[in-house]
């Protein structure tokens, strides 16, 4: 099914962002380059800032405005942006986020464009899973090549506490429907809140080894809506690693990370009463787990991803207080050639860490993005 593309309407009013107040050094690198070596190469692309669940370190559990539609990117802006990254700027890999992007309803239409323009594009997409059970082999069809599913817990009880919707059977039925469609390797995103769903940590593990599918445990982020993070309340990678070594053994992956945020782990049994480490294991790989320390083991120096908002704004780093206009300037009839500019400029201008120039999440100088994780993209 494709596109048919039109004119755009005109945006809805709101204040004017600033202009790229430093443009690229004519020498500068080509492609999505940085002052600090770093060349973005995966897009993040966010469809929406809606979403059905209101997870606690995400949303609020009520007030929080939606984008008006004018002021959303279309279908047609979405596949000429992607086509500017990929054809001018070396953008290698797109992963499509939101909020919730399967409450687009040109959802598989969108994907469908990007795989007939792009036929060698890895495009992925993160999801609550809410809705995927449906929607699962249409977007196999359509050219989606892998999915990310958000899955905090096996528990209904706790699921709904993380989530404020008691939506668990849906997602699960999501993730089945994802795996059976060939929409693989399936990854799950899970966050680990103190005194909620930490000590669940094994068996969610336990429980995705058994499917074949590939966990990931994210450390809490500095960007939930209520801005009630604190550094004493997250649980770190190092915990996460501890916890899971009651039941198992993690030894490195040997594959090269190549600027992934996730540290992959091979994962063993553990033998009982064996100490600490790969020495404790028994048995074969049972598959891999990873772990994306954002906050303690932070990777930004070789980060090579590059955020789009959903009203098409250029984030260069997710802890970012400055954003630029793309979407306004496309608007206005600019060339392909004009919006590449903007976006190399606007990249230049990327923080060395953290929206800073030193890394340091719980440093004093750090200040929270206005604009939650549903909002950015993640």
């Amino acid at each position: 099914m494709s596109v048919q593309l039109g004119m755009p309407q005109p945006r809805e009013e709101a204040a004017p962002l600033p202009s790229v107040p430093v443009a690229r050094p004519a020498d500068a690198p080509a492609g999505l380059a940085d002052r600090y070596g770093r060349r973005a190469t995966d897009m993040r692309l966010s469809l929406t800032d809606k979403c059905n669940l209101r997870c606690t370190y995400c949303m609020p559990a009520e007030g929080l405005e939606w984008l008006g539609k004018q002021a959303v990117m279309s279908a047609e802006e979405i596949i000429r942006i992607v086509r500017i990254g990929v054809e001018q700027l070396g953008v290698r890999e797109l992963r499509l986020t939101g909020g919730e992007p399967l409450v687009r309803h040109d959802l598989v239409d969108i994907i469908s464009a990007l795989r007939s323009n792009h036929p060698g594009l890895p495009i992925s997409m993160t999801t609550n899973g809410v809705g995927l059970a449906k929607k699962a082999a249409p977007l196999k069809a359509a050219g989606l090549t892998r999915i990310n599913v958000s899955l905090d817990s096996l528990h209904e009880e706790t699921f709904t506490q993380l989530t404020r919707r008691p939506f668990l059977n849906q997602v699960l039925a999501g993730v089945d429907a994802a795996w059976a469609a060939g929409l693989g390797p399936v990854k799950l995103n899970a966050v680990l809140m103190r005194g909620i769903n930490d000590a669940e940590a094994p068996s969610l593990l336990a429980w995705a080894l058994g499917r074949g599918y590939e966990l990931r445990f994210i450390e809490q982020m500095p960007l939930d809506a209520d801005h009630g993070w604190t550094r004493r309340n997250m649980i770190t990678a190092a915990e996460i690693r501890q916890v899971l070594s009651t039941d198992f053994a993690l030894s490195p992956d040997p594959r090269a990370r190549d600027g992934a945020p996730a540290e992959r782990f091979e994962v063993r049994r553990r033998v009982a009463g064996s100490a600490d480490g790969a020495a404790g294991a028994s048995g074969p790989v049972l598959g891999t787990v990873g772990i994306i320390a954002s906050v303690t083991e932070p990777f930004c120096s070789d980060c090579r991803r590059t955020r789009i908002t959903a009203e098409g704004k250029i984030m260069s780093c997710l802890f970012s207080r400055e954003e630029f206009d793309l979407l306004g300037l496309l608007r206005s009839g600019a060339t392909d050639e004009a919006l590449a500019q903007r976006w190399q400029d606007a990249m230049w201008l990327k923080p060395k860490a953290h929206g800073m120039d030193h890394v340091g999440l719980d440093a004093p100088d750090f200040v929270q993005p206005d604009r939650s994780m549903s909002a950015i993209g993640g």
